[in-house]
């Protein structure tokens, strides 16, 4: 992001988690409260694609497999006469999909209670940086009018 920026920037997709990362924008003045909360949101960012990139990698080479063992046990090979890839029907990749939603579903459901933690901490250091605020602009507003 150029220099003068004031935002945080959203970047294209990560080819592996498919998530767009974040560049956060950190304040000239950014209070101690305000670089808790842009920590927590990063430490946040990082852990999603973390889990997500190993999540889709993990998927791929799992599909990929199914498909191979699938189309060898129908005697077929993994490209056919014109050089296409062979693919499977909707039956068949849906029993590859709930084999493999079953066999993840405690880390899904590990992924979703740390999800959930890290970002009630961010709402509640939102609320707390947005209470900071008010109280400084009530204060400047204060000093300025009693000038």
């Amino acid at each position: 992001p150029p220099a003068h920026s004031r935002n945080d920037w959203i970047g294209p997709p990560d080819k592996h988690s498919n998530l767009r990362p974040v560049i956060f924008y950190v304040p000239p003045e950014e209070s101690p409260l305000e670089r808790r909360l842009r920590e927590a949101r990063q430490e946040a960012q990082a852990c999603d694609q973390r889990f997500w990139a190993r999540h889709n990698r993990t998927f791929c080479q799992e599909k990929e497999e199914f498909i191979f063992s699938r189309l060898k046990a129908k005697g077929l090979e993994v490209r056919d006469k014109t050089g296409q890839k062979a693919t499977l029907n909707a039956e068949e990749m849906a029993d590859f999909y709930k084999d493999f939603l079953s066999k993840n579903f405690r880390k899904h459901m590990q992924y979703n209670r740390d999800w959930y933690k890290r970002n009630f901490t961010i709402t509640f250091l939102m609320g707390q940086v947005a209470l900071a605020r008010a109280l400084r602009w009530l204060r400047w507003k204060k000093k300025n009018i009693g000038s």
